[in-house]
């Protein structure tokens, strides 16, 4: 009888325990929905030569053809110093001078590992350097760039590093991540320039978010969808929309109230070689416009206000190549209501 009535009490307490669970979950989840999405995008000058692309025309293209007025810049070390102490700002300083000509905004994007494999870019002269001594050039090469930039207009946050706490990719090309050094690129380019939010970002299908958010002045998270490998072929992400809600509300709880973005959503597909080894035939199996299209819809269930997509280069490149759908489909997104 005993035994019978400690079952019955252990149910219904498990019955209560998932009950609250499940409330608690639902209230985290809760956030509200933008009037609009803001979409931006981010360009790379290093991809859009891998592509075979004029760099120059393709960003022109996305200014003015696609008219994204929300932008995500990188200064990759290599095209910035591609030897020591001798800079190269071409690319930047045109990037920055039209996206002032046309009104867009810039999160610029600062550091050794930036957007882009092999995630941490070292120009050839610092390979061989210890990790001391590379660090220091790092933080002189962040001072010499935030100086230049620092009373650009158009730019509107520095994002430092790039997802620096998701040490499971890229491992090889990045070695052992150094929180410690992290902070002390934050804090050297706020006395830098302290008129701008730093922003820190992290993996939204693998992060923690709680080192970058709490380190951060604005925080941005990554969203994939879809993703390909040779073991599992092309699958599709198991996580729901509103995780990443509960996600946002609970580093929110602990860390205190911030802006929060989708600073990477991916909207190309997913590769391990070059995309100009691989037949477009194969490349729509990873990504198609119906794809694309379900990123979105999955995306605009995350709720967030600003989302910065991924892979206008792509586009851009199958545009030359008679196929100019996700271009096309692009120029509905980033007209100005």
């Amino acid at each position: 009888m005993v035994r019978k009535r400690c079952l019955k009490i252990a149910g219904i307490s498990f019955v209560v325990l998932l009950f609250l669970l499940g409330l608690a979950l639902l209230i985290l989840a809760q956030k509200p929905k933008p009037t609009e999405i803001k979409y931006g995008m981010s360009f790379n000058t290093m991809y859009a030569n891998e592509l075979g692309l004029d760099w120059k025309e393709t960003y022109d293209a996305i200014l003015d053809d696609l008219q994204v007025r929300h932008l995500r810049l990188a200064t990759h070390w290599p095209m910035i110093e591609p030897r020591n102490d001798v800079y190269n700002f071409e690319e930047i300083d045109y990037q920055l001078e039209r996206a002032n000509e046309v009104g867009a905004d810039v999160v610029l994007a600062i550091g050794r590992r930036l957007p882009r494999w092999p995630e941490c870019h070292v120009p050839a002269w610092a390979e061989g350097l210890s990790q001391e001594e590379e660090q220091a050039e790092v933080l002189e090469m962040l001072k010499v760039v935030v100086l230049r930039y620092k009373d650009n207009p158009a730019i509107k946050y520095w994002q430092i590093e790039n997802e620096p706490y998701l040490e499971v990719f890229a491992k090889e090309h990045c070695g052992d991540f150094d929180e410690e050094f992290l902070k002390k690129e934050i804090t050297a380019v706020r006395s830098w320039d302290d008129s701008r939010p730093i922003l820190v970002t992290d993996s939204g299908n693998l992060g923690t978010w709680s080192g970058a958010y709490k380190n951060g002045d604005a925080f941005g998270t990554s969203v994939y969808v879809y993703f390909w490998n040779p073991e599992l072929g092309q699958f599709r992400t198991i996580l729901p929309a509103w995780f990443y809600r509960i996600k946002d509300n609970l580093v929110r709880l602990r860390y205190g109230d911030k802006e929060t973005m989708l600073i990477e959503l991916s909207a190309e597909p997913w590769l391990l070689e070059p995309v100009s080894d691989v037949p477009i035939e194969t490349q729509f199996t990873r990504m198609d416009i119906d794809k694309f299209k379900d990123i979105l819809a999955y995306a605009k269930r995350t709720r967030y206000e600003k989302q910065y997509l991924w892979g206008a280069e792509w586009w851009y490149w199958l545009k030359t190549k008679d196929q100019p759908e996700f271009w096309e489909y692009g120029q509905t997104l980033f007209k100005e209501p």
